[in-house]
């Protein structure tokens, strides 16, 4: 059986020289502190959760390494995705640099935040993807809805490179919409070198009163589509805790995946996190 890993976690320090500006906004003062491996480890041990995987809050070759520094300290770090330049003519060489770590496993973007909402697909960018795809490092797609549409074309494009939709693409789960989601979701799981973070739900929802009613049909609607061998629990904390603890936010994904046989279970908390990630056994 498949060790229990949370796909999706990070940590700040604002000390650091990072730009940490998105989090002045006046709803996220609740977590507008530090997050170190010494604040997560606890949730990890009182969840059963064995492992976790960083995930890149910044557009900074610097985070890549402090976090892969505070990996090599913290055995319960399996993995660091970090960020790359994609549109950069060095994209190859920052990657070359990252994949002498270990515990590097992978790249992501904060495409959310692009003012252009096309940038994944530009040709610069899609270079930098098949130099990931060259290398075989996979790419987490850190999207907003409208940026569903792309996937498809990001599939044909780099066929070869695995990909991870973090937090489902940010459902109006608040607003009980899924009119202008799931047609675009359900393209995207055609594509068999794309997968799905089952995450950051209960953030999309009402904070203060949200119920695992709420996230049923997302979740169920991803079982559907992706099926448990390109699903990952992710906890998205420290974020998570804008509306839930980190256990509760565990908790409301085993209820809302209802009964799973003990093989599909496996793979969404730990083993399709470990394939996805080539995580060593």
């Amino acid at each position: 059986m498949s060790i229990t890993i949370d796909a999706h976690q990070h940590f700040w320090q604002l000390s650091r020289p990072f730009d940490y500006r998105w989090l002045d906004a006046p709803a996220l003062a609740p977590i507008r502190r530090d997050y170190l491996p010494a604040d997560l480890e606890p949730h990890l041990r009182g969840a059963g959760v064995a492992k976790s995987i960083f995930v890149q809050t910044q557009h900074d070759l610097e985070e890549n390494r402090w976090v892969l520094g505070l990996a090599e300290q913290h055995d319960f770090i399996a993995g660091v995705v970090g960020w790359v330049d994609l549109a950069s003519e060095a994209c190859e060489e920052q990657l070359l640099e990252l994949k002498r770590h270990r515990k590097f496993v992978g790249v992501r973007h904060v495409t959310q935040d692009e003012p252009d909402d096309d940038f994944i697909v530009r040709p610069d960018i899609i270079r930098g993807l098949r130099v990931l795809e060259k290398h075989g490092e996979p790419f987490d797609l850190l999207f907003y809805v409208n940026h569903l549409r792309h996937v498809p074309a990001l599939a044909r494009q780099v066929p070869s490179l695995p990909m991870v939709i973090d937090h489902l693409a940010k459902p109006r789960i608040r607003e009980r919409r899924m009119d202008d989601w799931l047609p675009q979701f359900r393209a995207a799981a055609a594509f068999p070198n794309v997968y799905c973070k089952l995450s950051g739900m209960i953030t999309e929802a009402d904070w203060g009163r949200w119920t695992v009613e709420d996230l049923k049909p997302y979740v169920q609607a991803a079982l559907d589509l992706f099926g448990p061998p390109r699903l990952m629990f992710g906890s998205d904390w420290p974020v998570c805790e804008l509306a839930g603890s980190y256990g509760r936010a565990r908790d409301a994904l085993v209820e809302a995946l209802g009964p799973l046989g003990e093989a599909e279970r496996g793979q969404v908390f730990g083993g399709t996190a470990s394939r996805f990630y080539r995580l060593p056994p």
